[in-house]
C-alpha cells in the first residue's frame, strides 16, 4: 500500500511516523530519568517557606497524582502531551509553555546569530583554502583542530578577560544592545564552524579532483569559479548532514554559553529545573530540543535533495 503512494506523500508520511516515535521517545526518557534519580518533587512545590506538614504533603500528592503508580502517571503524562498540555512548573506554578516561551525568544536570537556566522565563517575558510598549498590548508587545519577542541566555557572566559575586563569593548553580562550579543556568538560560533569548515575543504578538494573539474579547467574556467559554483555544491551534501548533530551542539552550548556571560534564556531556566527536578519544565525542553532536531533534519534532506540530483530518484 505504502508503494502505491507518490514519493512526495511517502517521504511526508516516513517524516510523521519518525516525527512522532522521536517525540515519544524523548519525553519517555526524560520522564522515566527524572522519576528514578533521588529526589522529591514535594519538597520542590512546598517550597522553601512553605509549612512542611504530612497533611499538605498528602494533599500536593494527591493534586498532582504523585501517588500513583509510575506507569498510571505514564499514561496520563502521555495522554496530557497528546493533547498538547505540557503542565505547570513545579517550582514557578506557571504554564510550562509560558515559561519556555518567554526565554525562547533570547536563546534563539543567540543560537541563530551564531548558526550565520559559523555557516559563514566556514564558506569563506574552506573556499579560500580547498585546493590550496599543502602549508597553508596544514597552517588553517591545525587552528580549526585547536578550535574545535577548545571548551566553550574556557573560550567565552578568555573572551570576557581580553575584550570586556581589560579592554572594555563589550559588555560583560546580560542582555542589552548588539555589543552584548557579539562575545557569545563568537563563543558558540567558533568550534562548530571550525568543524563545518572541515568537513567543507575535505569534500571540495574531493570534488576539485573528480573528471568534470578537469573538464572545467579545460574549458576556461578560473579556479574561484570552479569553486562557487561546483566544488561547493558537492561539498555541501556531507556538511548538511552534519546539521542535526550541530543544531543539537547549538542547544547544548547555549547552557554553558548563557551561563559564563549571564544572559537570558533557556539555559538558565534547564538548569535551574533540573537542579530542582522540576520535571515539567525539563520535559518540555527535552520535547523542544527534539523537535528542533526533527525540523532541522527535515532541511537538511531537502537541501541534500537539491545539492546532489542523484538523490531523487526512487529506491
Amino acid at each position: 500500500m505504502n508503494r502505491r503512494l507518490p514519493p512526495a506523500a511517502r517521504w511526508l508520511l516516513h517524516r510523521a511516523v519518525g516525527a512522532v516515535l522521536v517525540l515519544w521517545g524523548a519525553a519517555s526518557l526524560a520522564f522515566l530519568v527524572l522519576h528514578l534519580v533521588p529526589g522529591d518533587p514535594v519538597t520542590t512545590l512546598l517550597g522553601a517557606s512553605a509549612t512542611d506538614s504530612a497533611a499538605l504533603r498528602e494533599e500536593i500528592l494527591r493534586e498532582y497524582h504523585l501517588d500513583d503508580p509510575l506507569a498510571v502517571q505514564y499514561v496520563v503524562f502521555l495522554g496530557r502531551l497528546a493533547t498538547g498540555d505540557l503542565g505547570s512548573s513545579y517550582q514557578q506554578q506557571q504554564p510550562v509553555s509560558l515559561i519556555i516561551g518567554e526565554q525562547l525568544g533570547d536563546t534563539a536570537q543567540l543560537s541563530l546569530s551564531a548558526l550565520v556566522l559559523l555557516v559563514a565563517g566556514a564558506l569563506v575558510t574552506a573556499a579560500a583554502t580547498a585546493g590550496r598549498r599543502r602549508r597553508v590548508r596544514g597552517a588553517v587545519s591545525g587552528a580549526e583542530l585547536v578550535a574545535v577542541s577548545t571548551p566553550a566555557f574556557w573560550l567565552g572566559i578568555v573572551l570576557l578577560t581580553v575584550f570586556s575586563f581589560r579592554l572594555n569593548l563589550f559588555p560583560v553580562a546580560g542582555a542589552g544592545d548588539w555589543r552584548s550579543l557579539v562575545l557569545p556568538v563568537v563563543t558558540l560560533a567558533v568550534p562548530f564552524g571550525s568543524l563545518l569548515a572541515q568537513v567543507l575543504r575535505e569534500g571540495m578538494e574531493a570534488a576539485l579532483h573528480q573528471p568534470f573539474a578537469l573538464t572545467a579547467r579545460s574549458r576556461g574556467l578560473s579556479g574561484t569559479a570552479l569553486r562557487l559554483r561546483h566544488a561547493l555544491r558537492h561539498a555541501a551534501v556531507p556538511a548538511v548532514t552534519l546539521s542535526g548533530w550541530l543544531a543539537g551542539g547549538l542547544l547544548g552550548g547555549t547552557v554553558l554559553v548563557e551561563t559564563v556571560f549571564a544572559r537570558p534564556g533557556l539555559g538558565r531556566v534547564a538548569l535551574d529545573a533540573i537542579s530542582n527536578r522540576d520535571i515539567p519544565v525539563v520535559v518540555g525542553l527535552v520535547l523542544l530540543s527534539a523537535a528542533v532536531y526533527l525540523v532541522v533534519n527535515a532541511l537538511a534532506d531537502l537541501l541534500c535533495l537539491w545539492a546532489d540530483p542523484r538523490l531523487r530518484s526512487p529506491a
